[in-house]
């Protein structure tokens, strides 16, 4: 009868060493969890509880950035990246980590997962923003260009924001301040 031959057995698998303790971080390096969330919104009273639970990050302002934004977004159920808008003079880009978002646009709407991304051009007229529908949080990241005179406009609503250097202000379609 011939022999088997069976491999030799392997090795006791070892446990993996464990990380060495992170050093603290300086500036320009930071963990994004240690920069304050800021929740809610800065709309007129009459908008604010549309935004649902959205909580941001001020990433680009940690770091000290004046030409372009960098936030960590993450939208609870039922929470909105803003009203639907577009902006004359700012280029807008996000980045999905978690979850999923629908985007709502002039096109109508599209579904965002992790992975997927969408930028919207300065000047385009194509009003767009995020709503999270699902049951789970979605986190993102919303970066932009700061240009000191963009104006943005909202179809859906009787808002537009007008900005001249570090003067800004929400005014009604008509012009008029709220």
């Amino acid at each position: 009868m011939a022999e088997s031959f069976l491999p030799p057995a392997a090795p006791p698998a070892t446990p993996p060493s464990p990380l060495p303790a992170e050093p603290s971080l300086t500036l320009p390096a930071f963990a994004a969890v240690d920069v304050p969330e800021v929740v809610g919104s800065s709309y007129p009273h009459t908008f604010r509880a549309r935004m649902g639970e959205r909580f941001k990050r001020r990433l680009g302002d940690a770091c000290g950035l004046t030409q372009f934004g960098v936030n960590l977004v993450t939208l609870g159920a039922n929470g909105q990246s803003a009203l639907r808008h577009w902006h004359s003079r700012e280029d807008e880009f996000v980045y999905m980590l978690s979850g999923e978002v629908v985007l709502v646009s002039d096109a109508g709407e599209q579904l965002l997962r992790a992975g997927m991304c969408a930028g919207y051009p300065a000047g385009k007229a194509d009003g767009h923003h995020l709503i999270n529908r699902s049951a789970h949080p979605a986190t993102y990241l919303e970066i932009g260009s700061r240009m000191a005179d963009d104006n943005v406009f909202y179809p859906d609503d009787d808002l537009k924001f007008v900005a001249d250097g570090d003067d800004f202000a929400f005014l009604h379609k008509d012009g008029s301040r709220y």
